[in-house]
């Protein structure tokens, strides 16, 4: 019996074909199909400036950079996220404050964030990450909102919401789009909407931004266009370039970025009928009607304490039955790096305590799910 996982990428014929074709291109890096791809990812978000990078983690790090953070500029994000953001504001020497997350989605609310900056009196906030969890941009026009208030930056993690859009003014705007904050990351992990093998990518409005991403991704080198062999370093940068090998592939996926984003909705509204009335120990998180996901995840809640199990019986079970589960994600506070610096967050313990992510990915099959959500309810009985 095979194992179904969690998420997985969506590769054919035309992705192998495409990159059988730029390793046949006399540039293999920073080559035709690294343009090509920066300019199609700008028509489809509508921003006016894109730019690839080696990965999701790159990106962040690109975007804390483009800011000019400096030592103890002070950066909030969510206690409940993946390790990266964290660990590329710890590099830059940021002062770092966790915000508590609702304890159903994952997200961070603007009452949160609030309650964050009255807990510690803050006062010159310099930056706001804001992380999609699952791929739902939820509150977006609300952190907008605090930013022009407290005047901080916002940076969108939405590496899991490429293809995602939310209202504003009865107008559906792509996550990317900035349109409502300064910058905004993605990834392209193979387990993420489109991938690239690894790749990330960074958008913003902002001229100055734009151009500060361009000199750091690439050593903070400005060549000289008349004569490319002279060059001079503007900036302390990386190399954080995305090869045409990768671009190529991201290009071959971007192409199919809206059936793909159809398919993970099939798959989440037949999960969605089965469990919303299943059974009242099994949550569904409840999202905002003016936001269209990319559906990355499917999170559904389970309160263990109430029927006597834990997360890792669960897990456990579903692993006997060849179904692979994921938990997005370990609360940063929790690992032992960082010892008991931060304390507990209240909402945070109870969304780690109780959520799990199901399988959903694009070729998934309907009888592979019908398992799935069989499996799931027998675990009640």
């Amino acid at each position: 019996m095979r194992l179904i996982p969690y998420g997985k990428q969506y590769i054919d014929i035309k992705d192998k074909k495409i990159v059988l074709k730029a390793l046949s291109n006399d540039l293999i890096t920073t080559g035709p199909y690294v343009k090509r791809l920066e300019n199609k990812l700008k028509k489809y978000l509508g921003c006016s400036y894109s730019y690839t990078c080696s990965s999701g983690t790159a990106a962040i790090h690109l975007a804390m950079m483009s800011l000019e953070l400096k030592q103890d500029d002070v950066i909030l994000m969510p206690a409940m996220n993946f390790i990266s953001s964290y660990n590329m504001a710890k590099i830059m020497k940021l002062k770092i404050y966790l915000i508590d997350v609702d304890e159903y989605t994952g997200l961070i609310t603007p009452d949160k964030i609030i309650e964050c900056i009255k807990k510690y009196k803050l006062k010159n906030i310099k930056a706001l990450i804001a992380m999609y969890q699952g791929g739902f941009p939820e509150h977006t026009t609300n952190f907008y909102n605090l930013k022009k208030k407290y005047k901080f930056s916002i940076i969108e993690d939405a590496c899991h919401a490429l293809g995602s859009e939310y209202k504003y003014k009865k107008k559906f705007w792509k996550v990317g789009s900035c349109k409502h904050s300064d910058i905004c990351t993605f990834s392209m992990h193979p387990l993420k909407t489109i991938t690239s093998g690894e790749g990330g990518i960074v958008t913003t409005n902002n001229p100055k931004i734009a151009r500060n991403i361009e000199l750091l991704r690439s050593h903070g080198i400005l060549r000289n266009k008349k004569q490319y062999w002279n060059y001079d370093i503007l900036k302390h940068g990386f190399n954080y370039r995305l090869s045409d090998i990768n671009c190529a592939l991201g290009l071959s996926q971007l192409k199919k970025i809206n059936f793909f984003v159809r398919k993970r909705k099939k798959i989440y509204d037949k999960y969605l009928s089965e469990f919303k009335n299943f059974n009242s120990n099994l949550i569904i998180p409840k999202y905002s009607k003016e936001i269209k996901s990319a559906n990355h995840l499917f999170i559904i809640n389970i309160l263990f304490n109430k029927i006597n199990k834990t997360k890792d019986d669960f897990m456990k079970y579903l692993n006997t039955n060849k179904i692979m589960a994921q938990q997005h994600y370990i609360p940063i506070y929790k690992f032992s790096i960082f010892g008991k610096k931060f304390g507990k967050f209240k909402d945070t313990e109870k969304y780690f305590n109780n959520s799990v992510s199901i399988p959903i990915f694009v070729n998934l099959n309907i009888k592979d799910q019908s398992k799935i959500i069989k499996i799931i309810k027998k675990f009640f009985d």
